[in-house]
């Protein structure tokens, strides 16, 4: 528990090949089943300020309460995720902490001293995120992400697939998308 940020919500790892990792998760680690988004559609995207066109395919499984977010960008637009590839890495890249009160916990942060890496927003208003540059070692980003619109209702859909799941479907394809 972080006493800014509270409960870690979702480990996001930055792959090189998206459908690779699902198999890893599904075959070897018994996560699923797998919320897959092709190309993810932003209402806007940002690095370090400036305005950037990132593509990216995310899939989304949980493994008890903790969300697993795959993410493979599919174009060489600035972001966190490049930096994190381009250094050499590859997996874990982030964890997440969920809001209902978005702007609140931003604006702590942002009083806290800490620096957006990138954010942008999907979905709406209530679809923001934003990931600080915390990384002082791989897989320490932190993001926070809005829950209060429509993720949150999908993130527990999500949640609750992994509960039953018997191993049928393991990839299961959505139109548009949600970080």
């Amino acid at each position: 528990m972080s006493r800014i940020f509270g409960a870690v919500r979702q480990n996001g790892y930055v792959v090189r090949d998206i459908h690779a990792a699902m198999k890893h998760w599904i075959e070897v680690m018994g996560v699923g089943p797998w919320y897959y988004m092709d190309r993810v559609k932003t209402d806007w995207f940002r690095h370090r300020g400036q305005d950037s066109a990132v593509e990216m395919s995310i899939a989304l499984a949980n493994s008890g309460d903790l969300q697993i977010e795959l993410i493979q960008q599919r174009n060489d637009a600035p972001s966190l995720y490049k930096e994190f590839l381009d250094a050499g890495h590859e997996g874990l890249q982030h964890m997440s902490y969920w809001s209902h009160d978005y702007q609140a916990l931003y604006d702590k942060a942002i009083g806290l001293g800490y620096r957006i890496g990138h954010e942008g927003q999907i979905g709406g208003d209530k679809g923001r995120f934003a990931y600080f540059d915390t990384q002082a070692h791989p897989g320490t980003v932190i993001e926070i992400s809005d829950i209060s619109g429509t993720k949150g209702p999908f993130f527990e859909k999500v949640r609750q697939a992994a509960l039953s799941w018997d191993g049928t479907r393991p990839i299961r394809e959505v139109g548009g998308g949600r970080s």
